[in-house]
Protein backbone atom coordinates (compact mmCIF):
# COMPACT_ATOMS: atom_id res chain seq x y z
CA UNK A 1 0.00 0.00 0.00
CA UNK A 2 0.94 3.64 -1.17
CA UNK A 3 0.74 4.60 2.41
CA UNK A 4 2.71 7.92 3.10
CA UNK A 5 4.22 9.13 -0.34
CA UNK A 6 5.98 12.54 0.46
CA UNK A 7 6.52 14.47 -2.14
CA UNK A 8 8.81 17.77 -1.75
CA UNK A 9 7.27 20.68 -2.81
CA UNK A 10 10.11 23.35 -1.37
CA UNK A 11 8.14 26.79 -1.17
CA UNK A 12 11.06 28.82 -0.92
CA UNK A 13 10.23 32.67 0.21
CA UNK A 14 13.33 34.62 -0.24
CA UNK A 15 12.35 37.71 1.81
CA UNK A 16 13.19 37.22 5.57
CA UNK A 17 11.29 39.60 7.75
CA UNK A 18 9.46 39.86 10.46
CA UNK A 19 5.94 40.31 9.10
CA UNK A 20 3.25 43.06 11.21
CA UNK A 21 0.87 40.10 12.13
CA UNK A 22 -1.83 42.79 14.03
CA UNK A 23 -4.52 41.84 12.06
CA UNK A 24 -7.41 40.21 14.02
CA UNK A 25 -8.70 38.32 10.95
CA UNK A 26 -8.06 37.56 7.22
CA UNK A 27 -7.58 39.47 4.28
CA UNK A 28 -6.82 39.13 0.59
CA UNK A 29 -3.22 40.68 -0.15
CA UNK A 30 -1.96 40.15 3.67
CA UNK A 31 1.46 39.45 2.60
CA UNK A 32 1.58 42.23 0.07
CA UNK A 33 3.80 44.63 1.61
CA UNK A 34 6.01 42.03 4.26
CA UNK A 35 6.10 39.38 1.31
CA UNK A 36 5.15 40.68 -1.66
CA UNK A 37 6.24 37.59 -3.64
CA UNK A 38 4.84 34.78 -1.19
CA UNK A 39 1.95 33.92 -3.54
CA UNK A 40 3.64 34.46 -7.07
CA UNK A 41 6.78 31.79 -5.55
CA UNK A 42 3.61 29.51 -4.16
CA UNK A 43 2.59 29.35 -7.60
CA UNK A 44 5.28 28.73 -9.41
CA UNK A 45 6.93 25.94 -6.69
CA UNK A 46 3.69 24.46 -7.23
CA UNK A 47 3.14 24.61 -11.19
CA UNK A 48 6.86 23.40 -11.49
CA UNK A 49 5.82 20.14 -9.78
CA UNK A 50 2.05 19.92 -11.29
CA UNK A 51 4.08 19.70 -14.59
CA UNK A 52 6.48 16.78 -13.62
CA UNK A 53 3.74 15.34 -11.48
CA UNK A 54 -0.23 16.20 -12.12
CA UNK A 55 -1.48 13.90 -9.45
CA UNK A 56 0.18 16.23 -7.16
CA UNK A 57 -2.90 18.51 -7.41
CA UNK A 58 -5.06 16.56 -5.47
CA UNK A 59 -2.65 16.17 -2.68
CA UNK A 60 -2.52 19.31 -2.22
CA UNK A 61 -6.29 19.85 -2.22
CA UNK A 62 -6.86 16.98 0.61
CA UNK A 63 -4.23 18.25 2.43
CA UNK A 64 -5.54 21.86 3.25
CA UNK A 65 -8.98 20.31 4.02
CA UNK A 66 -7.33 17.86 6.59
CA UNK A 67 -5.69 20.74 7.84
CA UNK A 68 -8.67 22.79 8.37
CA UNK A 69 -10.96 19.94 9.71
CA UNK A 70 -8.89 19.04 12.57
CA UNK A 71 -7.68 22.35 15.07
CA UNK A 72 -8.69 23.99 12.18
CA UNK A 73 -6.28 25.87 9.30
CA UNK A 74 -2.73 25.91 11.45
CA UNK A 75 -1.35 23.74 9.73
CA UNK A 76 -1.26 21.43 12.08
CA UNK A 77 -1.02 18.16 9.64
CA UNK A 78 2.69 19.19 8.40
CA UNK A 79 3.76 18.17 12.16
CA UNK A 80 5.91 14.93 12.01
CA UNK A 81 5.95 12.66 14.96
CA UNK A 82 4.97 8.99 15.55
CA UNK A 83 1.84 10.76 17.14
CA UNK A 84 1.41 13.72 15.35
CA UNK A 85 -2.10 14.28 12.71
CA UNK A 86 -0.31 12.95 9.22
CA UNK A 87 0.29 9.78 11.16
CA UNK A 88 -3.48 9.08 11.19
CA UNK A 89 -5.41 6.24 9.34
CA UNK A 90 -7.10 9.56 7.75
CA UNK A 91 -3.99 11.01 6.83
CA UNK A 92 -1.89 8.10 5.49
CA UNK A 93 -1.85 8.65 1.36
CA UNK A 94 -1.70 12.56 2.12
CA UNK A 95 0.95 13.98 -0.43
CA UNK A 96 2.63 17.42 -0.99
CA UNK A 97 4.40 18.21 2.48
CA UNK A 98 6.99 20.87 2.62
CA UNK A 99 10.53 20.26 3.62
CA UNK A 100 11.42 23.81 3.82
CA UNK A 101 9.36 26.19 5.51
CA UNK A 102 10.41 30.34 6.48
CA UNK A 103 9.27 32.31 9.38
CA UNK A 104 7.37 35.09 7.00
CA UNK A 105 4.37 33.24 5.49
CA UNK A 106 2.54 31.11 7.56
CA UNK A 107 2.23 26.74 7.24
CA UNK A 108 -1.28 27.62 7.48
CA UNK A 109 -1.47 29.87 4.62
CA UNK A 110 1.20 28.27 1.76
CA UNK A 111 -1.47 25.27 2.39
CA UNK A 112 -4.58 27.20 1.50
CA UNK A 113 -2.14 29.36 -1.31
CA UNK A 114 -1.20 25.88 -2.87
CA UNK A 115 -4.38 24.44 -2.73
CA UNK A 116 -5.91 27.40 -5.19
CA UNK A 117 -2.84 27.07 -7.28
CA UNK A 118 -3.62 23.28 -7.61
CA UNK A 119 -7.09 23.51 -8.76
CA UNK A 120 -6.29 26.30 -10.86
CA UNK A 121 -3.79 24.67 -12.83
CA UNK A 122 -5.91 21.60 -12.85
CA UNK A 123 -8.71 23.37 -15.11
CA UNK A 124 -10.95 24.91 -12.21
CA UNK A 125 -11.40 28.05 -11.19
CA UNK A 126 -8.76 30.75 -9.41
CA UNK A 127 -9.95 32.74 -6.30
CA UNK A 128 -8.35 35.68 -4.25
CA UNK A 129 -7.17 34.14 -0.77
CA UNK A 130 -8.13 35.56 2.59
CA UNK A 131 -4.18 35.11 4.11
CA UNK A 132 -3.18 35.79 7.49
CA UNK A 133 -3.43 32.66 8.97
CA UNK A 134 -0.90 31.41 12.30
CA UNK A 135 0.26 28.11 12.92
CA UNK A 136 -0.88 26.17 15.53
CA UNK A 137 1.10 24.48 18.36
CA UNK A 138 -0.74 21.10 18.99
CA UNK A 139 -0.80 18.17 16.19
CA UNK A 140 -2.53 14.96 17.35
CA UNK A 141 -3.93 11.98 15.62
CA UNK A 142 -6.72 11.71 18.09
CA UNK A 143 -8.19 14.60 16.79
CA UNK A 144 -8.32 12.86 13.15
CA UNK A 145 -11.68 11.45 14.50
CA UNK A 146 -13.28 14.56 12.91
CA UNK A 147 -12.57 13.97 9.21
CA UNK A 148 -15.45 12.75 6.98
CA UNK A 149 -14.53 8.48 6.50
CA UNK A 150 -15.15 6.64 2.81
CA UNK A 151 -17.51 4.48 5.20
CA UNK A 152 -19.87 7.76 6.57
CA UNK A 153 -23.07 7.94 5.96
CA UNK A 154 -25.25 11.54 4.64
CA UNK A 155 -26.51 11.78 8.20
CA UNK A 156 -22.58 11.40 9.64
CA UNK A 157 -21.00 13.43 6.93
CA UNK A 158 -23.44 16.11 7.54
CA UNK A 159 -22.99 16.48 11.56
CA UNK A 160 -19.17 16.50 11.04
CA UNK A 161 -19.65 19.01 8.37
CA UNK A 162 -21.92 21.19 10.44
CA UNK A 163 -20.04 20.80 13.33
CA UNK A 164 -17.00 22.86 11.20
CA UNK A 165 -20.41 25.69 10.68
CA UNK A 166 -20.15 23.81 7.10
CA UNK A 167 -23.81 22.98 5.43
CA UNK A 168 -25.15 20.78 2.80
CA UNK A 169 -24.23 22.62 0.26
CA UNK A 170 -20.80 23.08 1.05
CA UNK A 171 -20.68 19.69 1.97
CA UNK A 172 -21.75 18.79 -1.90
CA UNK A 173 -19.23 21.19 -3.33
CA UNK A 174 -16.24 20.55 -1.15
CA UNK A 175 -16.95 16.89 -1.67
CA UNK A 176 -16.41 17.74 -5.63
CA UNK A 177 -12.98 18.12 -5.16
CA UNK A 178 -12.48 14.05 -5.91
CA UNK A 179 -12.77 15.58 -9.67
CA UNK A 180 -9.47 15.43 -9.15
CA UNK A 181 -9.03 13.04 -6.50
CA UNK A 182 -7.36 9.16 -6.44
CA UNK A 183 -8.13 6.79 -4.06
CA UNK A 184 -6.34 3.10 -3.32
CA UNK A 185 -8.74 -0.53 -4.01
CA UNK A 186 -8.42 -1.22 -0.49
CA UNK A 187 -11.15 1.56 0.27
CA UNK A 188 -14.13 0.76 -1.50
CA UNK A 189 -12.83 -3.10 -2.71
CA UNK A 190 -15.40 -4.44 0.15
CA UNK A 191 -18.52 -2.57 -2.30
CA UNK A 192 -17.29 -4.92 -4.86
CA UNK A 193 -17.48 -8.64 -3.49
CA UNK A 194 -18.74 -7.97 0.33
CA UNK A 195 -21.00 -4.88 0.77
CA UNK A 196 -22.34 -4.92 4.04
CA UNK A 197 -21.50 -8.43 5.03
CA UNK A 198 -23.72 -10.14 2.66
CA UNK A 199 -20.88 -11.37 0.17
CA UNK A 200 -22.82 -9.52 -2.82
CA UNK A 201 -21.58 -5.87 -4.27
CA UNK A 202 -23.56 -2.77 -3.37
CA UNK A 203 -26.44 -2.28 -5.41
CA UNK A 204 -25.78 1.14 -5.92
CA UNK A 205 -23.08 0.51 -8.60
CA UNK A 206 -23.95 1.04 -11.96
CA UNK A 207 -23.27 -2.67 -13.41
CA UNK A 208 -20.77 -1.95 -16.07
CA UNK A 209 -19.10 -0.05 -13.63
CA UNK A 210 -19.05 -2.54 -11.51
CA UNK A 211 -17.48 -4.86 -14.01
CA UNK A 212 -14.64 -2.13 -14.55
CA UNK A 213 -14.10 -1.81 -10.94
CA UNK A 214 -13.71 -5.67 -10.39
CA UNK A 215 -10.88 -5.94 -12.98
CA UNK A 216 -9.15 -3.37 -11.94
CA UNK A 217 -9.62 -4.45 -8.16
CA UNK A 218 -9.22 -8.22 -7.71
CA UNK A 219 -10.60 -9.73 -4.75
CA UNK A 220 -7.92 -10.64 -3.94
CA UNK A 221 -5.47 -8.38 -5.80
CA UNK A 222 -3.32 -5.33 -4.69
CA UNK A 223 -5.02 -3.24 -1.91
CA UNK A 224 -2.71 -0.19 -2.40
CA UNK A 225 -3.54 -0.24 -6.63
CA UNK A 226 -4.77 3.76 -7.91
CA UNK A 227 -8.30 4.18 -8.59
CA UNK A 228 -9.43 7.73 -10.14
CA UNK A 229 -12.29 9.22 -8.25
CA UNK A 230 -13.58 10.47 -11.36
CA UNK A 231 -13.50 7.98 -13.79
CA UNK A 232 -13.26 9.83 -16.91
CA UNK A 233 -11.52 13.14 -16.59
CA UNK A 234 -9.29 12.49 -13.17
CA UNK A 235 -6.98 15.17 -14.10
CA UNK A 236 -9.69 18.07 -15.13
CA UNK A 237 -11.35 20.31 -12.46
CA UNK A 238 -14.93 20.06 -13.70
CA UNK A 239 -18.38 18.60 -13.27
CA UNK A 240 -17.90 14.79 -14.62
CA UNK A 241 -17.45 13.87 -11.09
CA UNK A 242 -21.01 14.72 -10.08
CA UNK A 243 -22.11 12.88 -13.25
CA UNK A 244 -20.92 10.01 -12.07
CA UNK A 245 -22.67 9.71 -8.84
CA UNK A 246 -25.73 10.42 -10.44
CA UNK A 247 -25.28 7.68 -13.32
CA UNK A 248 -24.01 5.07 -10.01
CA UNK A 249 -20.48 5.81 -10.98
CA UNK A 250 -19.11 6.90 -7.80
CA UNK A 251 -15.85 4.85 -6.23
CA UNK A 252 -16.37 5.99 -2.61
CA UNK A 253 -19.36 4.96 -0.85
CA UNK A 254 -19.59 8.40 0.92
CA UNK A 255 -19.45 9.85 -2.51
CA UNK A 256 -22.44 7.63 -4.13
CA UNK A 257 -24.59 8.24 -0.79
CA UNK A 258 -25.07 11.99 -2.01
CA UNK A 259 -27.22 10.97 -4.67
CA UNK A 260 -29.93 8.89 -1.84
CA UNK A 261 -30.27 11.42 0.49
CA UNK A 262 -32.94 13.98 -0.84
CA UNK A 263 -31.38 17.18 0.02
CA UNK A 264 -27.48 16.17 -1.02
CA UNK A 265 -28.98 14.76 -4.33
CA UNK A 266 -30.61 17.78 -5.46
CA UNK A 267 -27.28 19.59 -5.10
CA UNK A 268 -26.07 16.58 -7.22
CA UNK A 269 -28.46 17.23 -9.84
CA UNK A 270 -28.12 20.99 -10.18
CA UNK A 271 -23.96 20.51 -10.67
CA UNK A 272 -24.51 17.46 -12.54
CA UNK A 273 -27.60 18.41 -15.34
CA UNK A 274 -27.41 18.16 -19.02
CA UNK A 275 -25.83 21.22 -19.91
CA UNK A 276 -22.39 20.93 -19.54
CA UNK A 277 -20.98 24.52 -20.43
CA UNK A 278 -23.73 26.30 -18.05
CA UNK A 279 -23.42 23.67 -14.77
CA UNK A 280 -19.70 23.89 -15.04
CA UNK A 281 -19.41 27.50 -14.63
CA UNK A 282 -21.84 27.11 -12.08
CA UNK A 283 -19.51 24.85 -9.94
CA UNK A 284 -16.74 26.71 -10.71
CA UNK A 285 -18.74 29.60 -9.11
CA UNK A 286 -19.75 27.55 -6.11
CA UNK A 287 -16.21 25.73 -5.45
CA UNK A 288 -14.50 29.59 -4.73
CA UNK A 289 -16.84 30.39 -1.73
CA UNK A 290 -17.16 26.82 -0.17
CA UNK A 291 -13.35 26.83 -0.23
CA UNK A 292 -12.92 30.57 1.28
CA UNK A 293 -15.31 28.96 3.99
CA UNK A 294 -13.74 26.34 4.53
CA UNK A 295 -10.24 27.68 4.88
CA UNK A 296 -11.81 30.44 7.97
CA UNK A 297 -12.56 27.44 10.02
CA UNK A 298 -11.19 27.88 13.54
CA UNK A 299 -7.99 30.12 12.18
CA UNK A 300 -5.50 31.66 14.59
CA UNK A 301 -4.45 35.16 13.66
CA UNK A 302 -3.09 38.22 15.23
CA UNK A 303 -1.33 36.95 18.39
CA UNK A 304 -2.22 33.59 18.40
CA UNK A 305 -0.14 30.64 17.14
CA UNK A 306 3.01 31.84 15.71
CA UNK A 307 5.36 31.09 12.51
CA UNK A 308 7.04 27.87 11.89
CA UNK A 309 10.53 28.48 10.76
CA UNK A 310 10.25 24.80 9.16
CA UNK A 311 6.72 23.33 8.53
CA UNK A 312 7.17 19.80 9.45
CA UNK A 313 8.62 21.17 13.32
CA UNK A 314 7.07 23.32 15.77
CA UNK A 315 9.18 26.75 16.73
Amino acid sequence: MEAVRLISVLIVLGIVITPALSQGGLKTGFYSSSCRKAESIVRSTVEAHFNKDPTLAAGLLRLHFHDCFVQGCDGSILIAGASAEKTALPNLGLRGFESLCPGVVSCADILALAARDAVDLSGGPSWGVPTGRRDGGISSSADASSLPSPLDSVPTQRQKFASKGLDDHDLVTLVGAHTIGQTDCIFFRYRLYNFTSTGNSDPSINRVFLAQLQSTCPKDGDGSKRVALDKDSQFKFDVNFFKNIRDGNGILESDQRLWGDSSTRRIVENYAGNIRGLLGLRFDFEFPKAMIKMSSIEVKTGTQGDIRKICSKFN
